[in-house]
Order: structure tokens, then sequence, then C-alpha cells
């Protein structure tokens, strides 16, 4: 899309993230305070890497890759900004990421029969079920998407 711009997040991002994370309409928290600030910290740097894309300068989503267990930890959009394609952008810059830090097979969970567990295996992940139905695994090998 014109105009969608890609960086990485910095601590000046973490607002505005957060209020996307509670703003979605699906895989809402239960408790929203088990998500704190100090992940999202954690998770630019020492634990991960984290993007965001922006439009005309407003932050509308972002990504968060896990480099301790080769796993996507966050994609987020901002539900009034869905459709513009950033959480493919996204998704892709983190993948590519943990790729390129020597994973061979990539991980996220998500929850079952959402918008999100369509979005996942439309991106080329593969789908496993876990057992209470609830949730649903996704994992991307190295070399699936072109």
């Amino acid at each position: 899309m014109s105009g969608l711009a890609l960086r990485r997040a910095t601590l000046a991002d973490i607002p505005a993230m957060a209020r996307i994370r509670l703003a979605v309409r699906e895989n809402t928290l239960s408790d929203p305070a088990r998500i704190t600030g100090q992940m999202y910290r954690d998770h630019l740097d020492a634990l991960g890497r984290g993007w965001v894309a922006e439009l005309g300068g407003e932050l509308i989503g972002f990504s968060y890759a896990d480099r301790t267990d080769g796993s996507i930890w966050a994609l987020f959009v901002d539900p009034s900004r869905e459709g513009l394609g950033a959480g493919k952008r996204l998704l892709r810059l983190a993948a590519d990421w943990l790729f390129e830090l020597g994973f061979d097979e990539i991980r996220l969970g998500t929850a079952a029969n959402t918008r999100a567990d369509r979005f996942y295996a439309a991106q080329g992940w593969s789908r496993e079920d876990i057992q209470d139905g609830i949730e649903v695994r996704y994992r991307l090998r190295r070399g699936i998407l072109a």
C-alpha cells in the first residue's frame, strides 16, 4: 500500500502499541494487566525485536519476534486500519528476522476460529490444533514462503 511505512519499534512507540493491543476485537486479553510495559520493552531488543507500521505518521500496527524461542510474540493492527496490508508486511519482517537468526522453523499461537486464525493460514503457515480447541498453533519452516 502506498504511504505505509515500516520501521523498528522504539520505546516511544510502546503507548501506541499498547493502545492497539487493547483495541482489537478478537484475541482480546481477559486481563489487560497480563501484558506489561516491561514485556513490551524487553521484546524491543533483549528478548527479541519489534517493528511498527505507520500510515501518515500514525502508528497502525506492530509485530514482535521472540529470539529466545523462535516465535512471533505479537502481531496486531488497529481495527480501524485493517485490510491495508500492514499485518502481512509486519509478519513477514518478524519471520524473516527469525530465519536470519538461524531458526529453521518458527511458530505462533492464536485463538481458534478467528480472523487471525484464517490470516495465518492464508500466509502459508501450517495449522495445528491445540487440544483445548480454544487456541491453535502455527508453524512455518524456512524456505516455505517465496
